[in-house]
C-alpha cells in the first residue's frame, strides 16, 4: 500500500541511486555480454531516403538547385546532430561512435523527424538511421494535428513544418548503469540537444525546445512502447530562410505533479517507476489551463560568499570561422578524453571555454542565436575545482555567470581527493579544472515538479556539449562523467549541502 512520504519520488531517486563508498562495491554487478542491447533501431516496414549523397558535397554544390539545397541542409543537421563520425573495431561488433557523447558508448537517444507535408517531404512520421544516415519514412499520414494536441498546442508548432522528437530507449543505458541510468540518459540527451541547437545554426534552422507535453500521446503517436522507450524532447525547427515560419517564444517547461505516495520499490524497477511519474498526464487540455509558473529571472547570482576573492573572467569570444565552418569541423572531430598528462591549462583558455557555454549573446555576430534553448537555466549552479591553471590559484571557485566572476570558495589543491571523488578514475585526478553543475533539488520540485529531474539533467548535459566543443576548438581534452561520490563532493569541495551534484566535467591537456 502506498504511503505519504516527506520526500517527493524525485528526491527519492535521487538518494536512491546515489554512489557511496561503504555500499558501492556490493551494489556492482557484473555485465551480462548476452543481453547487450544494440543501439540502433530498425524498421521492417517503410521507405527509405538516403542522405548520404549531400553529405558528400559542399553546400556550393547545390546553391541553384532549391530542392537539392533543402536536403544538403537537412542531411548536414541530422549528421551533425547524432551521425556516425568514427567505426572502431572490437572484439564483437564494431563500435559506432557519434557526434554527440554517450555514456559508456550506450547511446540510449532516438530520433524522430515529423514532416507537416512539404514540397519535398511528405507528411508522416520518419526515424534517423543514424547507420547509413538515411531517414525511414515509417508511417505516411499527417500526424501534425496530433502533435499540436500532445504539445498542448504551444505556438512553436504553429507556423514549422518539421519537427525532431528525442526518445529514449531506457535498456540501453539501464543494461549498464541500472537505476542510475536515468540519470545518464538525460544528461546524454543533454548533449544532443546542445549539437541540435548547434547544427542549427549552422544549417539555417531555429529549433524550439519543447519539454511540456502528454508523454503518452507523443508515445502513441510514434506507436512505441512505453515502458521500453519514451519520448523526452520535442524540438519545431523553423526554416530560417522561410519567412513565413516565425517562431513565437514560449516556455520550454512545464510542471508535472509531485508524488509523495509511492510505494517500496525493488531495485531494477526504480528506473521504469520513475520515469512514468514524471509523465504530464492526459486531460491536460490547453495552455491556458496549465499552471503559471513564476520564474525568478535574478540579476543577482545564487552565491556571493562573505570574504571570497572574485576574479573576473571577461574574455575575447572564440572565433568559430566565418559561416561557422570551424564549428562544424570541432562537432564532427570530437572525442571524450581517455587521458590527461597532468599539465596546467592557461587562465585564458578557461576564460574561453566559460565565455563561450556561459555568454551566448557574445556570438550574436558569428550567426548564433542570442538566446539558445534551455528548461530553466536559473535552476543551475556552476563550482569548478582548480588543480592546474596558470594564473589562477588551486581551489574550489563558485562561477557567477552572470557577474562573470570566480569565487574562490576553499583553497586547497584538490587533486588526490578528486581521485576518489571521481570513483578513482584517473580523469579526476589528472584534469587540470573538474567543473561541478548542481541545483537545489528541493527548490527545483517546488517549481515543476518532479518532472524537473528530466530538466536539470538535459540542461547540465547541454551546458557540458558546449564545454566539449570549445575545449576541442582550442585543442584541450575534455570528459564527462556521471559516476562520483555524490554526498562526499559537497563534503570535500564546500559546496552547500542543498545542492544536489548533477554533472562533472574534466578538462585538462589530453595526454
Amino acid at each position: 500500500m502506498p504511503e505519504l512520504r516527506q520526500s517527493s519520488i524525485a528526491q527519492h531517486y535521487h538518494e536512491r541511486t546515489k554512489y557511496d563508498p561503504q555500499t558501492i562495491a556490493s551494489r556492482s554487478k557484473g555485465l551480462d555480454w548476452a543481453k547487450q542491447p544494440v543501439p540502433f533501431k530498425e524498421y521492417k516496414i517503410g521507405s527509405s531516403f538516403d542522405l548520404k549523397p549531400y553529405i558528400q558535397d559542399k553546400p556550393e554544390t547545390f546553391a541553384n538547385h532549391p530542392q537539392a539545397r533543402w536536403w544538403q541542409r537537412l542531411s548536414r543537421l541530422l549528421f551533425c546532430s547524432y551521425g556516425i563520425t568514427a567505426k572502431i573495431p572490437s572484439m564483437g561488433s564494431a563500435v559506432y561512435l557519434r557526434a554527440a557523447p554517450s555514456a559508456g558508448g550506450l547511446y540510449p537517444a532516438e530520433v524522430y523527424l515529423i514532416s507537416r507535408g512539404t514540397s519535398v517531404l511528405p507528411p508522416g512520421l520518419y526515424n534517423y538511421q543514424c547507420r547509413n544516415h538515411s531517414l525511414m519514412h515509417f508511417w505516411e499520414s499527417d500526424v501534425w494535428p496530433a502533435l499540436q494536441e500532445a504539445c498542448l498546442w504551444h505556438p512553436a508548432l504553429e507556423s514549422t513544418q518539421l519537427a525532431i522528437i528525442i526518445t529514449a530507449v531506457f535498456y540501453r543505458s539501464a543494461w549498464r548503469y541500472e537505476d542510475r541510468a536515468y540519470r545518464r540518459i538525460f544528461l546524454d540527451a543533454g548533449h544532443l540537444l546542445g549539437n541540435i541547437e548547434l547544427a542549427s545554426a549552422i544549417t539555417d534552422y531555429r529549433p524550439h525546445l519543447i519539454g511540456g507535453f502528454v508523454d503518452e500521446a507523443v508515445n502513441e503517436l510514434l506507436y512505441v512502447d512505453s515502458l521500453q522507450e519514451g519520448a523526452i524532447a520535442v524540438l519545431p525547427l523553423a526554416d530560417m530562410l522561410d519567412i513565413q515560419q516565425n517562431l513565437p517564444t514560449w516556455r520550454t517547461a512545464l510542471p508535472s505533479a509531485t508524488e509523495t505516495n509511492y510505494p517500496n520499490i525493488p531495485d531494477g524497477e526504480l528506473l521504469t517507476y520513475f520515469h512514468k511519474a514524471t509523465h504530464i498526464q492526459p486531460g491536460t487540455t490547453g495552455k491556458l489551463n496549465l499552471p503559471e509558473i513564476k520564474q525568478e529571472k535574478s540579476l543577482e547570482d545564487k552565491y556571493n560568499f562573505p570574504f571570497c576573492q572574485k576574479i573576473s573572467t571577461v574574455t575575447v569570444p572564440i572565433n568559430w570561422g566565418e559561416k561557422l565552418i570551424d564549428l562544424e569541423g570541432t562537432i564532427l572531430k570530437r572525442r571524450s578524453t581517455r587521458a590527461y598528462s597532468g599539465g596546467d591549462l592557461t587562465f585564458d583558455e578557461l576564460k574561453a571555454l566559460l565565455d563561450f557555454t556561459y555568454q551566448p549573446h557574445n556570438y550574436i555576430d558569428q550567426g548564433f542565436d542570442i538566446s539558445p534553448d534551455y528548461f530553466d537555466l536559473n535552476l543551475i549552479e556552476t563550482f569548478i575545482a582548480v588543480s592546474g591553471v596558470n594564473g589562477l590559484e588551486s581551489g574550489c571557485y563558485y562561477y557567477a555567470p552572470k557577474a562573470q566572476e570566480l569565487r574562490q570558495i576553499r583553497f586547497k589543491n584538490f587533486r588526490r581527493e578528486l581521485h576518489f571523488l571521481c570513483l578513482g578514475q584517473d580523469l579526476g585526478r589528472d584534469a587540470a579544472v573538474v567543473l561541478f553543475h548542481t541545483a537545489d533539488l528541493r527548490a527545483a520540485i517546488t517549481q515543476y515538479g518532479d518532472r524537473v529531474y528530466r530538466y536539470l539533467h538535459m540542461d547540465a548535459g547541454h551546458l557540458g556539449q558546449r564545454l566539449n566543443l570549445a575545449a576541442v576548438h582550442l585543442g584541450l581534452g575534455v570528459s564527462g562523467i556521471g559516476g562520483f561520490f555524490d554526498d562526499q563532493v559537497n563534503e570535500v569541495l564546500g559546496i552547500p549541502p542543498d545542492e544536489a551534484v548533477l554533472y562533472v566535467t574534466t578538462l585538462g591537456r589530453p595526454r
